[in-house]
């Protein structure tokens, strides 16, 4: 493949992509399957963790937005943590996301497959595998651009549907239409068995490390400022879109789920978005549902070659990869991290036919643990980016995190709230031990094979500041 590497991506991301992949990557498992789990923890209580979970979640956003548009760089928040808190902490935090994703990329193949044999059940499930990841792999190749609009409309599938069901549900409430599972459908059903809180704070505390789980992604934005056409105008209104994301897709509807049904009825039938198709009586309800989730399960595999391919590319910019991974093709794609990526989810099937399913509980925690140290480490570099601008009187930022630095500190004590929990709790508690093994492992690695620039912190360019360029000393430098 012929390849150039020139010292950028091909800018080829429109505010309406980069807008619709912040809203797409709430959309996945963890709201379709993983929201029952969650209400089966908390009851209806489980309203209150998202928006407690919600609010850390925009913080960190809002820190990684104004660091975004501050340097725009491939690599994103790897090179961040890099760059202010030190190379080792870039070189941990952006192998641990490209793990994360890796990992969640599997559990999504293996779902797409699963998916397809619900209407093709006499072909073999890795038929369809196979064929999905030669068609995305061959769409990531292309140029960023198709991936955009590959994505824009995935993402307008999957809002769509959701503003259905919440105006369906809406429906039956407003018209006092009785409720699917037999009673008065309505807000007094958040109420009515058992009270808000039926399982006691330990169950709001249990449900945690699932709604952590679910918003798991959406940091992805964060790594399109590389290839953003106008990223100062993109970023920032994607970012903006966390809180609307969060009180549509996950507050007002489970609110609206749980006023038509039970909270202890909810998923306890398959998916709860099965029992809301179904309850406004729409034929051939299984049929559609599996059209949405097949649809969700294509973007979060697309997002995850996507997102993970290039922070791949800033990790080898500073030789904290293998150089070829810098590699771009002529259309200015990391074509060589597209096609690891695509070795993997590959290997992943095989693997996921021969090992037994209680693995993937395990996966899971992982996939917890890399989220939020991930997030801790973007709360953390942006921290120490803000005392490095008092400190040298650097131009002040475009897009300031708000309620700084009150609202900073508070979303990294949930961080470590949540790791307590995961602790806590017994079913989760092999996430603390994997993910220290994992950190150890990166240790290793770093102090074994990094070399060079690999021990230096990044310079980036500062987008903002009238002198351009920051040193990995704090220095300002000229271009």
């Amino acid at each position: 493949m012929q390849t150039t590497q020139p010292a950028a991506l091909s800018r080829g991301l429109n505010v309406r992509h980069i807008r619709f992949m912040a809203l797409g990557s709430a959309i996945g498992t963890g709201l379709f399957y993983g929201s029952a789990e969650a209400i089966q923890a908390a009851g209806p209580a489980v309203l209150i963790a998202y928006m407690i979970a919600g609010a850390a979640v925009f913080m960190v956003m809002r820190s990684l937005g104004e660091m975004a548009v501050r340097h725009p760089v491939s690599g994103s928040f790897s090179q961040y943590a890099g760059r202010y808190l030190g190379p080792f902490w870039g070189f941990a935090t952006g192998w641990t996301y490209v793990f994360e994703m890796a990992i969640v990329a599997l559990a999504d193949i293996t779902a797409f497959g699963i998916y397809m044999g619900f209407w093709f059940p006499q072909v073999d499930r890795w038929v369809w595998i196979a064929a999905v990841i030669l068609v995305l792999t061959a769409i990531n190749l292309l140029s960023v651009k198709v991936f955009g609009e590959l994505e824009f409309w995935f993402s307008l599938v999957k809002v769509a549907a959701i503003i259905a069901m919440i105006a369906g549900g809406a429906a039956l409430i407003a018209f006092g239409f009785s409720s699917p599972s037999g009673g008065q459908a309505g807000v007094h059903q958040l109420v009515a068995n058992g009270g808000l809180l039926p399982n006691g704070f330990g169950g709001l505390l249990a449900c945690f490390s699932v709604v952590v789980f679910a918003f798991g992604g959406v940091e992805t934005v964060g790594v399109t400022a590389g290839e953003a056409a106008d990223p100062k105008k993109a970023i920032p209104q994607a970012v903006n879109t966390v809180p609307v994301r969060i009180l549509l897709f996950y507050v007002l509807t489970l609110g609206v789920l749980m006023s038509l049904f039970p909270w202890n009825q909810v998923g306890a039938q398959g998916s709860p978005f099965v029992q809301i198709f179904s309850g406004l009586g729409i034929p051939g309800a299984a049929n559609v549902l599996n059209a949405i989730v097949i649809t969700a399960a294509l973007s979060a595999i697309n997002s995850d070659i996507f997102g993970a391919g290039r922070v791949l590319f800033g990790l080898a910019q500073h030789g904290h990869a293998p150089a070829s991974f810098g590699k771009v093709s002529v259309r200015g794609v990391p074509w060589m991290t597209v096609v690891v990526m695509t070795g993997v989810l590959a290997v992943g099937v095989v693997l996921n036919a021969m090992i037994p399913e209680d693995v993937f509980t395990v996966i899971a925690s992982i996939a917890t643990f890399a989220t939020v140290f991930v997030w801790a480490m973007i709360l953390a570099s942006h921290v120490a980016m803000k005392r490095e601008i008092r400190r040298y009187a650097l131009a002040p930022s475009e897009f300031p995190s708000p309620l700084w630095p009150a609202a900073s500190v508070l979303a990294i004590a949930f961080m470590a709230f949540v790791t307590v929990l995961l602790g806590w709790f017994e079913d989760t508690r092999v996430a603390l031990v994997v993910g220290g093994v994992w950190i150890a492992l990166l240790a290793g690695a770093y102090a074994l094979w990094v070399r060079g620039d690999g021990r230096r912190r990044p310079g980036l360019r500062d987008e903002t500041a009238a002198l351009p360029v920051v040193s990995g000393d704090g220095e300002r430098v000229r271009a």
